[in-house]
Order: structure tokens, then sequence, then C-alpha cells
């Protein structure tokens, strides 16, 4: 779940709950007006009409609040998921650093350059020089058999992709 889709999860579920809190004011509103309307008349049609409204509502309310759950347990699922995945990542990355051999400090370029930091920010978060940042990529792309960031960034993406649709059925 991108972050996109989760704020729209949760805009649609905010949206459910407003959508709910109004309806449930308003089946309030009509249930006690008719109920007042008993008092000081027989059934009439306006008192149907208001029950009928009433029971309207509350349907919708009963169906609403069934959305809500619905969402809110998908949102909950894909937040389970996306950690999964991001854990899934990080392990892979790690793996894969550990596999070139890369160094402690190369680990933590090679990081920053696979979240799109560009040199001047590494060079910032770690109290590094430009050039050394710059000397650090270089010997991760060697180490990794690419030719820059764009080749060193694609290699995990298409290791994600190989497991996807993108492959060729056997």
């Amino acid at each position: 779940m991108s972050g996109a889709d989760g704020k729209a999860g949760r805009g649609r579920a905010t949206a459910l709950a407003s959508y709910l809190l109004v309806q449930s004011l308003a089946a309030l509103y009509f249930v006690a007006d008719a109920i007042a309307d008993l008092e000081g008349e027989p059934l009439g049609p306006h008192t149907v009409m208001e029950f009928l409204v009433a029971l309207t509502l509350v349907a919708g309310i009963v169906f609403a609040a069934r959305q809500l759950g619905r969402t809110l347990e998908r949102l909950r699922r894909q937040g389970v998921a996306l950690e999964a995945a991001r854990g899934d990542f990080a392990r892979l990355v790690e793996g894969q650093f550990e596999s070139w051999g890369l160094t402690p400090a190369e680990r933590d370029v090679g990081f920053f350059a696979l979240k799109g930091l560009d040199v001047a920010e590494i060079a910032t978060l770690r109290g590094a020089a430009q050039g050394t940042v710059r000397a650090q990529l270089a010997r991760i792309y060697a180490k990794a058999g690419v030719s820059g960031r764009a080749q060193f960034a694609a290699w995990f993406v298409e290791d994600l992709l190989d497991g996807g649709a993108g492959r060729a059925p056997d």
C-alpha cells in the first residue's frame, strides 16, 4: 500500500464515520419527533412518514457501520502487509550488501542512496566530505557491478519484480 493508498483509505474511513454520525443524529431527530407526534395525535400520514424515514436512516447507519468496519479492517491488513514487505526488503538489501562485501560506512551510504538522497545530503547526514561520499558510492557501484545510481536502485527493484507478474509463466 502506497502512501497515497493509505491516505485515501484513512480519508474514506473518516468520511464514512462522519456520514455515520450525521445519519445517527438525523435518525435520532426523526424518531424523537415521531414519538412526540404520537403523544399529541393519533397515527397519521405525517407520523408514518417520519417513522419510515427513521427506519431508512437506521438501515443506512447499519450499512455505513459495516462499510466502516470493512474499511478499517482492510487498512489494518494493508498496514501489516506493508510492514512485512518493508522488513523483507530491508533484509534483501542487507543480505545483498553483505554478499557484495560492503563496509559499514558503504552500507550506510548505500541505504541513503537507495532512499534517494543526493551526495550533499548523504555527506551532511554522515558528517563526511562530499568527495568521500562520491568515492564510497563509486566503490559500492563497482562491488555491485553497476554503472551508477539508477542501475544500483534498479538492481533491487528488478529483484522485487522478479517475484511478480513480470515473470514469464513456467
